[in-house]
């Protein structure tokens, strides 16, 4: 459970952010503190390197190759990321003009993201945008859709989910429960 400093930090940057906390109770959002233990799962293509904790890198990396000999690429677009670039993120949506409540539709307010856990990636395959929705016509996601749950990974944000967050077929959150009883 993170401590009192940590969980202030937040509170100062959901304030500073104008999200109140009654409204993340409100959408019943679960806190997700920062992972402390990450590893390389992936560098990209184009030199960034995703980190995850080691048991979601593992099942990632293992994931990625069972799709391969499937005949599926699958790469990731992002992984962990932290609670300042959480805050960066929301900030620029709201220099574009967009309203809070907009925005917590499209990202998870700071404290709040699966990304913070080390346990979230973001999932593309080649030809298609990255984090668009039409990554669910893809054979990708399709395979994903079949074969990601032996690895612990599973859809966090379907259509009409109960958070209130856009649907995200490339968001992917490894449940490290139920890997664990998988294996």
């Amino acid at each position: 459970m993170p401590g009192h400093a940590h969980l202030d930090r937040i509170k100062r940057e959901l304030a500073v952010l104008g999200i109140a906390e009654e409204l993340i109770a409100a959408k019943r959002l679960p806190f997700h503190a920062e992972a402390q233990q990450l590893v390389a799962a992936e560098t990209d293509a184009r030199g960034n390197t995703h980190l995850l904790i080691p048991a979601a890198a593992l099942a990632w990396q293992d994931m990625k190759q069972a799709a391969g000999e499937d005949g599926i690429v699958i790469e990731l677009v992002s992984a962990f990321r932290s609670i300042e670039r959480q805050v960066d993120i929301i900030r620029s949506k709201l220099a574009q003009g967009l309203a809070i409540d907009t925005i917590l539709t499209l990202s998870a307010p700071p404290g709040y993201s699966e990304h913070h856990s080390g346990c979230a990636i973001d999932i593309n395959t080649p030809g298609c945008a990255p984090t668009e929705e039409a990554f669910d016509a893809t054979d990708a996601f399709t395979w994903l859709t079949a074969h990601a749950g032996r690895f612990g990974y599973t859809l966090s944000y379907p259509r009409a989910n109960a958070l209130g967050f856009i649907y995200e077929p490339w968001h992917w959150f490894f449940r490290q429960a139920h890997a664990i009883q998988a294996a």
